[in-house]
C-alpha cells in the first residue's frame, strides 16, 4: 500500500519517527536507503512501481522444505475491487532460465514443495520476446529431476487455457490442485467487477479439467457482498458452488479499497445483509465439504508433512498433492518428507488416516 503516493504522502506528514518508504517493487533498493539515512537524510522513500526485477537478491527461507518463488509482478487487469495494478505496476515476467535456476537450486538443496508466485500466473510471458508461456514453463520445471511438488497461485479464470489445464493433468510433479478464483456466480457482478468472464465461461473450464479427471481438486475465492448485489446475484453464486462442488474455498465480505473504481459504486446492501449471506455460504460449503472428503476414505494418499498437530499429540498434519489437509500418527523427524497414508476417516475440513508403506 506504500506505493500508492497518498500514503506515503500521509507518512511523511504524519509520522514523522518513520525513516524510510518503500514500495514491494524496491525491496533491493533498501541497503541504498538505508545509507542515505545514515548519511542524513531524514526522510528516504521510493514508491517507483515500474523497476526492473531485481535477480540474485539474497532470500531468506523461514522453512527448509517449502519455498516460494515469484515467476512475475505486477497486473494488468484492474478488477474494480483490487488496488494491486496502482501498487505493485504492470505484468512483467521474470526470464524462464532465471525461475528455472531458481527452482533446480531450491530441488538440489531438499526442498519438497515450490510455490510459484505471481498476481496473476496465466498472464506469464505475454511480454517475454521468446514466446515462452505459463504452461510451457511448468513443463520445463517438471523436467527436473527430483521428489518435489510445483504449486502455483494466483490464477485468473480468463487467461487458465485448456494448455494449462492439459499440463495440471500430464506433469509428474504439478500438484493435482487447481485453485481458480471465480469471486461471484452472477454474470452482472462479475461485469461490474471487470472480471471479463462470464459464469458459463468458467463453469466450461470445470468441465474440461472434471471431463478428463472427475474428482479433480478445485479451490475457489468468493467476494460476499459486492456493492449493489443483490439476492439473485448472491442466489447465482450458491448455483455455482452446488454444481462445481469446491474442495475448499475462501470467502470474503467485500471490503473498500481506496483508489479503485468500486470504492466509489453505490452500495444500498447492509452489513447485516452480506453477514447473513455469508453465513449461507459457509454452510454450504461445510456441507460439500462433508461429502466430498468422503471420497478419500479408503484411498493411501502421498502426503508432505508439515507439522505436528495442534490438537493431538503424537499426530502430523500435511497437505497430500489435492491440498487436502490431513493428519495422521507421526515423529517429528519425519516433518519435511514425504509420506503415504492410508485414509480411514473424512471430517468437514480434513481428512485422517494411518501411515503405510
Amino acid at each position: 500500500m506504500t506505493a500508492q503516493p497518498s500514503v506515503a504522502e500521509k507518512l511523511r506528514k504524519s509520522y514523522p519517527y518513520v525513516d524510510i518508504v518503500l514500495g514491494s517493487n524496491a525491496v533491493q533498493k533498501l541497503p541504498e536507503m538505508l545509507y542515505e539515512h545514515m548519511q542524513g537524510k531524514r526522510f528516504a522513500w521510493d514508491i517507483d512501481v515500474s523497476s526492473d526485477i531485481p535477480e540474485n537478491v539474497p532470500t531468506a527461507r523461514d522453512s527448509t522444505f517449502k519455498a516460494a518463488v515469484p515467476v512475475m509482478y505486477g497486473c494488468n487487469n484492474f478488477c474494480t475491487y483490487c488496488i494491486v495494478p496502482y501498487v505493485r505496476g504492470r505484468e512483467r515476467s521474470r526470464q524462464p532460465e532465471a525461475i528455472l535456476d531458481e527452482v533446480r537450486r531450491l530441488i538440489e538443496a531438499g526442498y519438497k514443495e515450490i510455490m510459484l508466485l505471481g498476481q496473476n500466473v496465466n498472464s506469464y510471458g505475454k511480454d517475454l520476446p521468446d514466446g515462452t508461456d505459463f504452461p510451457a514453463l511448468l513443463r520445463e520445471i517438471d523436467r527436473i529431476p527430483g521428489e518435489y511438488w510445483i504449486r502455483f497461485m494466483s490464477s485468473h479464470p480468463k487467461d487458465a487455457s485448456p494448455a494449462l489445464m492439459d499440463a495440471l493433468l500430464e506433469c509428474e510433479h504439478l500438484a493435482k490442485h487447481f485453485h481458480l478464483p471465480v469471486q461471484s456466480g452472477s454474470d452482472e457482478i462479475l461485469r461490474r467487477m471487470n472480471r471479463r468472464y462470464t459464469v458459463e465461461s468458467y463453469l466450461e473450464k470445470v468441465r474440461y479439467i472434471r471431463g478428463k479427471a472427475p474428482d479433480f481438486s478445485l479451490t475457489t475465492d468468493l467476494i460476499v457482498g459486492f456493492p449493489d448485489e443483490s439476492e439473485a446475484d448472491f442466489q447465482g453464486t450458491l448455483d455455482l458452488v452446488r454444481e462445481v462442488r469446491f474442495d475448499n474455498m475462501y470467502s470474503f465480505i467485500y471490503s473498500k479499497r481506496t483508489g479503485t473504481k468500486a470504492a466509489d459504486m453505490p452500495d444500498p446492501v447492509t452489513d447485516a445483509e452480506k453477514s447473513e449471506r455469508m453465513g449461507r455460504l459457509l454452510a454450504l460449503q461445510r456441507e460439500i465439504a462433508v461429502e466430498n472428503n468422503k471420497r478419500f476414505v479408503g484411498r493411501t494418499l502421498r502426503v508432505l508433512a508439515d507439522g505436528e498437530s495442534k490438537k493431538r499429540p503424537g499426530m502430523l498434519t500435511g497437505r497430500s498433492s489435492e491440498n487436502m489437509l490431513v493428519e495422521f500418527p507421526g515423529t517429528p523427524e519425519q516433518i519435511g518428507t514425504f509420506v503415504n497414508v492410508n485414509v480411514t476417516e473424512s471430517h468437514s475440513g480434513m481428512v485422517s488416516g494411518e501411515l503405510t508403506d
